[in-house]
């Protein structure tokens, strides 16, 4: 249904295989569970590495495009498509997974399929919020990061180009300067308590001094380039 396009597996690759880590079952076949999320994480990298070989730097737009009918009552598309930055992102993260795996390989005691699970649930999220062209797309992927992390709380780092996502998705940011010397500004917090609800969250306190402080970095750095 989803066509072979790379970008539709770097979603979808991880995601199946976190529910076939889930379906190990208890800790008694917990080996089973590291290797099966091991081999996942695996395949789930490899899959992208064909966006990587067939992305076209010289060529404007979005590549790997996908758009396909999702609620046509409301106009709402499955739209997927990168570009250079989304591209470095999707890699990062998906290389990121196996080592997520690796490290947790003998650290890992109990609930080992659940933990190996979130990871590769995760991975493949956010694979699609650093694709989705579509707003409601974005939304309800943040969303579903947002459940899966409020169950197993385990500690993520995302990179992200929007301010908004990052405030809504985040409890510490690290703004980076821009340019190919890129380097990490001082840590911003995120005052907003969890769960957190994007239709009132920019209205608070916390998400304007949040949003202050990551405008008036980035305003800085562009004032120190000029």
């Amino acid at each position: 249904m989803l066509g072979i396009n790379p970008l539709n597996l770097a979603i979808w690759v991880p995601i199946i295989a976190g529910a076939a880590v889930l379906a190990t079952g208890s800790d008694r076949n917990a080996g089973a569970a590291r290797v099966v999320a091991l081999v996942g994480s695996l395949l789930g990298f490899a899959v992208t590495l064909p966006l990587y070989a067939g992305f076209d730097p010289q060529a404007s737009g979005f590549q790997f495009a996908t758009l396909r009918p999702w609620i046509e009552t409301f106009n709402v598309n499955y739209h997927l498509g990168i570009d250079g930055v989304s591209l470095l992102l999707i890699l990062l993260n998906s290389f990121t997974t196996v080592l997520v795996v690796i490290a947790g390989w003998d650290v890992v005691r109990e609930r080992v399929a659940q933990y190996m699970a979130a990871f590769l649930f995760l991975s493949g999220l956010m694979n699609g919020v650093f694709s989705a062209l579509d707003a409601l797309t974005r939304a309800t992927l943040q969303d579903e990061l947002l459940r899966i992390w409020g169950e197993h709380r385990s500690t993520v780092i995302l990179v992200t180009n929007d301010v908004d996502e990052a405030i809504l998705l985040a409890d510490r940011i690290y703004p980076m300067t821009p340019g190919p010397g890129a380097v990490l500004g001082p840590a911003i917090e995120v005052g907003l308590e969890r769960p957190r609800h994007r239709r009132h969250m920019s209205l608070t306190p916390a998400y304007q001094k949040a949003r202050i402080g990551i405008v008036e970095f980035l305003r800085a750095c562009r004032r120190g380039a000029a």
